[in-house]
């Protein structure tokens, strides 16, 4: 090998071996801000704390799913995505989860979204959140997760009246409303045509609606 192509190879290696030592080892390309996004009642600094990531950490040796798997022990969020921005941002785009309804035992309210997952512990149910009362609530419970199903499905508009949800069964699912009425709603199938024949329904005085077979409905 001539000297002049020996020079070359020696700088390129050179040249190689300093750009794998900043990217990979050295603070210049290191973390230097983590950006947070989609995050509503959980603070960014928690989000932070939880993520772990050490300032001037090399950017491209942050492991990504072990970083998720940290933030996402926050009971609260539902999904959490980090992403690199080079050169030295660390992006953490979170999901919170949402309660749907209130579980109440022990003179405290445990809020649950629509999986079944306990978000939070209050003193009492917020206001617009409708009690659950099952004999075993819990995500995965077969009559929990369709009394949280026919939640789901209600309108906005009835939503809004609904008070109380309770369910026996899968299939015995009913509702309390805010002014005392009842409605016998049965499974969480059909919630749609249930819905839109209730909302005629209430118009008329009565004070339980069964609605659990939309062709067949009764009121007494």
């Amino acid at each position: 090998m001539k000297a002049r192509d020996a020079l070359l190879v020696l700088l390129t290696a050179g040249v190689v071996g300093t750009a794998a030592w900043l990217v990979f080892f050295s603070p210049v390309l290191g973390v230097r801000s983590i950006d947070i996004v989609g995050n509503v009642t959980v603070p960014a600094e928690r989000i932070e704390q939880q993520a772990a990531v050490p300032q001037l950490h090399p950017l491209a040796t942050v492991d990504l799913a072990e970083v998720e798997g940290r933030v996402m022990k926050i009971r609260q969020l539902a999904s959490a995505k980090v992403d690199r921005v080079w050169p030295g941002t660390l992006r953490i785009e979170v999901v919170e989860r949402e309660p749907v309804a209130a579980v109440t035992a022990g003179g405290k309210a445990a809020l649950i979204d629509k999986t079944g997952v306990v978000i939070e512990i209050k003193d009492t149910v917020p206001p617009g959140l409708p009690e659950l009362k099952v004999d075993r609530p819990a995500a995965g419970d077969p009559t929990t997760m369709a009394a949280l199903q026919v939640i789901q499905s209600l309108p906005d508009d009835l939503a809004a009246k609904v008070r109380l949800v309770r369910a026996s069964s899968p299939e015995g699912v009913s509702l309390q409303l805010t002014d005392g009425r009842s409605v016998v709603w049965g499974a969480s199938d059909r919630g749609a045509d249930k819905a839109r024949i209730l909302a005629t329904l209430l118009r008329r005085k009565a004070e339980v609606y069964d609605v659990s077979s939309p062709d067949v409905v009764t009121l007494k």
